[in-house]
C-alpha cells in the first residue's frame, strides 16, 4: 500500500466569486521510503500540490489518502495532529523563531505535542546533534549562517520522527556548497527509511532524488529521470 495516494485531485481558488483553477485531475502515489522530487515552472501549481500534501490545504474535488487513512472530512485538530507527527516540513526561508535558541526551535514541535521538558529538550539536543549542530544548542538564528539555520530546521522537522519530509526549495537561500552539504543530509535521512518529498526548480539539486515529476500548468508529467530534467529546463 502506498503511504501516499492522490487521486483525480483538482484544487480551484474563488476570485470574487469566480472559480480559478490551480491543479487539474492530479494522480500521485508515493511508497514508503521514496525520494520524490516535484519541478515546474513559476505559476505551475508545485507550491499548491505541497500544500496539499502537507494537509495544510484540501483539493476542490478528488481524493488523498496519507497512510491508509481518507483525509476528506477531518477536522483541523486531526489534521494540526497529522502535520505535527506524520509530516516534518523544511522550508526555503527556514520559519525559526528568532528569540528562541536552536535547541528550543527543534524543540517546540514536541511542546506542542505534550512532550514534558525535559523530555523534549533531550530530544532536540540529540536531533541537533544528528545534524552537526550539537555545539550550536544555545546559539540564536542570528548567530547561524544560512546552512546552520537550514539544519536547524531539518532537526526541527525530524525531531517527532514523522514519516514524511516535505521540503520546499530547502536550498533556494543557500549558497551552492551548503545547499549541496544538506542534501546530503537529506539522502542520508532517505536511507534511514525517511520518505523524502521535495520541490525545486534546480535541476542539479533534482538530481539527488530517485525519482521526479513536472508539473506544469496544473497537470503532472511523469517520465524518465533525463527528460524530465531537459524538460524543465526549457521551461525556465
Amino acid at each position: 500500500m502506498s503511504l501516499l495516494k492522490l487521486e483525480k485531485v483538482n484544487k480551484s481558488y474563488n476570485n470574487d466569486g469566480f472559480p480559478v483553477p490551480v491543479l487539474f485531475d492530479i494522480d500521485l502515489e508515493v511508497e514508503e521510503g521514496e525520494y520524490l522530487v516535484i519541478m515546474g515552472p513559476s505559476g505551475s501549481g508545485k507550491s499548491t500540490l505541497m500544500n496539499i500534501i502537507g494537509c495544510l490545504d484540501v483539493p476542490t474535488s478528488g481524493d488523498y489518502y496519507l497512510d491508509g487513512e481518507a483525509i476528506a472530512g477531518k477536522t483541523e485538530n486531526q489534521l494540526a495532529d497529522i502535520r505535527n507527527k506524520t509530516i516534518g516540513f523544511v522550508f526555503q526561508t527556514f520559519h525559526l523563531l528568532p528569540k528562541e535558541t536552536a535547541q528550543a526551535n527543534v524543540a517546540l514541535p514536541l511542546l506542542y505535542a505534550g512532550v514534558p521538558k525535559a523530555e523534549r529538550m533531550q530530544r532536540a539536543k540529540e536531533a541537533l546533534e544528528k545534524m552537526g549542530m550539537g555545539d550550536r544548542l544555545d546559539f540564536y538564528p542570528n548567530q547561524l549562517s544560512g546552512g546552520q539555520k537550514q539544519r536547524v530546521a531539518i532537526a526541527r522537522a525530524m525531531v517527532n520522527h514523522p514519516k514524511i519530509l516535505l521540503a520546499d526549495e530547502p536550498t533556494g537561500a543557500l549558497d551552492t556548497t551548503s545547499g549541496f552539504q544538506i542534501m546530503e543530509l537529506f539522502s542520508a535521512l532517505n536511507q534511514e527509511g525517511i520518505t523524502i518529498i521535495m520541490i525545486t526548480h534546480e535541476p542539479e539539486i533534482a538530481e539527488f532524488g530517485k525519482r521526479r515529476v513536472l508539473i506544469r500548468d496544473g497537470r503532472i508529467l511523469e517520465g524518465e529521470t533525463e527528460q524530465t530534467i531537459s524538460e524543465h529546463k526549457r521551461l525556465r
